[in-house]
């Protein structure tokens, strides 16, 4: 029962009742390395924090620099990537590792754990997968931390044949266990499908900088009125120059309270 209160705690920290998560992912070292834009992540974080945003995802290493910003402003929930894969430029040679445990997430006082979920992968790597992240959510169970995962489709050009298997991954990462569920947009009635068929949170990811602020806004509009219970966005914001990321995302803020419903 104890553990079962504190994963309602954390989840309701990181998926308010009053409006759509929006949540600023800085964890993208974990995997490429220096990125352009956030090359020191903690500077990043700290031009983020007055914003009206809900949390940051976030690795290791940024939990234990950011430890005084955050304590000053412990209303932001924070959700820990552990696993990561390389070279995601070849998912067919490359192999995915944890990089942090859920005892390590429990230690470091984070809200959330997050992994990834990549199936254009060889079938022996699935297993692998599958079996790593069925010992994290039983894990993450234990110690009362819900677990995100991320069906992906690593280096492949976005179509309506991935759209579609992303979904069915969904379905994957839905029964392996998942508590919250990270899709990257696949238009809003696929989104509206997806909350309609899995009883947990959905919540859209923006992907790399494309397009302009305008369309990038508007997407994210049509996923929270679709269903989803939040938004992880980057890349589509902090590359931008400062003053229109600003401007972003107090537009995106007003759209996750005015457009949003609650669905679990």
């Amino acid at each position: 029962m104890a553990n079962r209160y504190s994963t309602s705690y954390r989840m309701n920290r990181v998926l308010r009742d009053d409006r759509a998560a929006l949540i600023v992912p800085i964890d993208h070292g974990l995997v490429w390395g220096r990125v352009e834009a956030l090359e020191a992540p903690v500077q990043v974080m700290r031009r983020y924090i007055p914003m009206d945003i809900t949390g940051f995802m976030v690795s290791t290493g940024i939990v234990k620099q950011s430890e005084v910003e955050m304590a000053k402003n412990s209303h932001l929930a924070r959700v820990l990537a552990i696993d990561a894969f390389w070279p995601t430029s070849a998912p067919e040679t490359g192999t995915g590792c944890m990089a942090a445990s859920v005892e390590d997430a429990a230690r470091l006082g984070v809200d959330c754990v997050k992994m990834l979920m990549p199936w254009n992968v060889p079938d022996d790597e699935k297993i692998n997968y599958c079996k790593r992240i069925g010992k994290v959510i039983a894990d993450a169970d234990r110690w009362g931390i819900p677990t995100m995962l991320e069906p992906v489709f690593l280096n492949t050009p976005r179509s309506p044949e991935i759209i579609t298997a992303e979904m069915e991954v969904a379905r994957v990462c839905y029964d392996l266990g998942a508590d919250i569920i990270k899709i990257t947009f696949p238009g809003p009635d696929a989104t509206h499908a997806l909350c309609e068929e899995l009883d947990i949170p959905i919540v859209v990811a923006g992907g790399p900088l494309s397009g302009d602020a305008a369309s990038t806004v508007d997407d994210i509009r049509l996923a929270i009125e679709a269903g989803a219970q939040g938004v992880v966005v980057g890349r589509k914001i902090w590359q931008r120059p400062q003053e229109e990321a600003a401007d972003m995302m107090a537009q995106i803020a007003e759209i996750s309270r005015g457009s949003f419903t609650r669905r679990w």
